[in-house]
C-alpha cells in the first residue's frame, strides 16, 4: 500500500521547512512567489492530495498576469491558428493565472505597429509582437521597457536593444535547410533559383535569404540565385510575381519562399504545370503546413514545407513572458528561444 504523502515529504522535496509548506497551503503568512511555485511543483510531482488547494490559494493571492500578443493579418489561417494556440497556452497555464490579449494588426506600416504596441502595452504586463524591424518599432519597444513591460519578438527578431528576447525558428538554419533541399532534389546541378521574402525589413526573412544564398554559394555554386523578390506576404502579388518569374526563366531550377503568400505561389505553379504537358524540373520549398500546402505536397507541386510548431511556440512564449514578469525578475539582455522546425515532404503526410 502506497504511503500517504505528508507535509514533511513536500517540504523535503521543495527544499523548504514544513512551516513554509503549511503557509503555502493555508495562507497563514506571506511566502515569496518563487518559493510558493517550488512548493506547488514538488507537491504535484509527489502526488500530494492538497495540491489543488495550494493552487487555489496562490490564485487568491497572486493577481492574474495579462499577456499581450500583436499578430498580423486577421484573416490569415496561420495567424488565426497561432492566436488560438496562444489563448489555449494561457488558459492551461498552472498554477498562475494568466490572460492572453490578442491584437491583430491589419495595417502593417511601422508607425501603425508602434502605436498598437503602445496601446496594448497600457493594458498588459508583457507583450510579444510579429513585426518588421524599423526605428518606429524600436522606439515603441524601448518605451515599453522603460515602463517595465517586457516585449518579445515572435517569428522574426527585431533589433531593439532592450527587447526581452526572440521566440521562433532559427532562420539561418531554415534558409540553409531550404538550400540543401534545392541542391539535393534538383535534377541538374546548374540553373537559376528564385527566392521570395515578405519584406526586406523582416530580420527573419533577411537571415533566411542570406543563409539560403550562402549555402548554395558554398555547396552548389552551379546554381545562380536571382535577385530577391518581395511579395509583402500577399497571395495575389506572390501569384503575379511567380508567373512572371516562370515566364522569364524557363529553366528555373528551384524556388524558395521564406515567408507568406504561399497560396499565390502554388496557384501560379499549378497554372504553369497545366500549360506544360511534359512538366518542369523545379524544386519548391515553402513555409507552413496548411490545406493548400498539404495538397501541393501530395500533388507534387511543392517538394518540402518548413513548418513552425505553433503549439510549442505558444507554450514557450507564455512561459517566457510569465518568467519575465515574476516579482524581482532582472533583465539580463535579450534571450533567444529557438524551436526545432518541422519538415514535411510528400512521403510523410498523415
Amino acid at each position: 500500500m502506497k504511503a500517504k504523502i505528508t507535509l514533511h515529504d513536500v517540504a523535503e522535496a521543495a527544499g523548504v521547512s514544513t512551516a513554509t509548506v503549511d503557509r503555502v497551503l493555508n495562507s497563514r503568512l506571506p511566502v515569496r512567489e518563487g518559493t510558493t511555485l517550488r512548493v506547488i511543483a514538488a507537491a504535484e510531482k509527489l502526488g500530494y492530495h492538497a495540491v489543488g488547494l495550494m493552487r487555489a490559494r496562490l490564485k487568491e493571492r497572486v493577481p492574474a498576469r495579462h499577456l499581450g500578443f500583436c499578430l498580423q493579418k486577421r484573416n490569415d489561417h496561420f495567424y488565426q491558428t497561432l492566436a488560438a494556440a496562444l489563448q489555449l497556452a494561457a488558459t492551461q497555464n498552472q498554477p498562475e493565472t494568466c490572460v492572453a490579449h490578442i491584437s491583430f494588426m491589419d495595417a502593417l506600416e511601422p508607425a501603425a505597429i508602434a502605436e498598437q504596441l503602445l496601446q496594448l502595452g497600457s493594458k498588459v504586463d508583457a507583450l510579444a509582437v510579429v513585426a518588421v524591424d524599423h526605428p518606429h518599432v524600436t522606439a515603441a519597444v524601448e518605451a515599453l521597457f522603460e515602463q517595465g513591460k517586457p516585449c518579445f519578438a515572435l517569428l522574426s527578431d527585431i533589433s531593439a536593444p532592450h527587447r526581452a528576447g526572440y521566440i521562433g525558428l532559427d532562420n539561418r538554419q531554415r534558409g540553409r535547410t531550404a538550400a540543401w533541399a534545392v541542391s539535393r532534389l534538383a535534377r541538374q546541378a546548374t540553373g537559376e533559383v528564385g527566392v521570395f521574402v515578405g519584406s526586406h525589413r523582416y530580420l527573419g526573412h533577411e537571415l533566411a535569404e542570406i543563409s539560403f544564398r550562402s549555402y548554395l554559394r558554398e555547396n552548389a555554386p552551379g546554381f545562380k540565385v536571382l535577385d530577391t523578390l518581395v511579395n509583402l506576404e500577399d497571395p495575389q502579388l506572390a501569384y503575379e510575381a511567380t508567373l512572371e518569374l516562370l515566364a522569364r526563366y524557363p529553366t528555373l531550377a528551384g524556388l524558395h519562399l521564406t515567408g507568406g503568400g504561399g497560396a499565390g505561389v502554388i496557384r501560379a505553379l499549378r497554372e504553369d504545370a497545366a500549360d506544360r504537358p511534359h512538366g518542369r524540373k523545379l524544386v519548391v520549398v515553402c513555409n507552413e503546413l496548411n490545406a493548400t500546402t498539404r495538397a501541393a505536397l501530395i500533388d507534387g507541386v511543392v517538394d518540402v514545407v518548413i513548418h513552425t510548431p505553433v503549439e510549442r511556440l505558444a507554450q514557450t512564449a507564455v512561459a517566457q513572458m510569465l518568467a519575465a514578469t515574476l516579482p524581482g525578475a532582472v533583465y539580463a539582455g535579450p534571450q533567444q528561444k529557438l524551436l526545432a522546425m518541422d519538415l514535411f515532404t510528400p512521403e510523410n503526410m498523415a
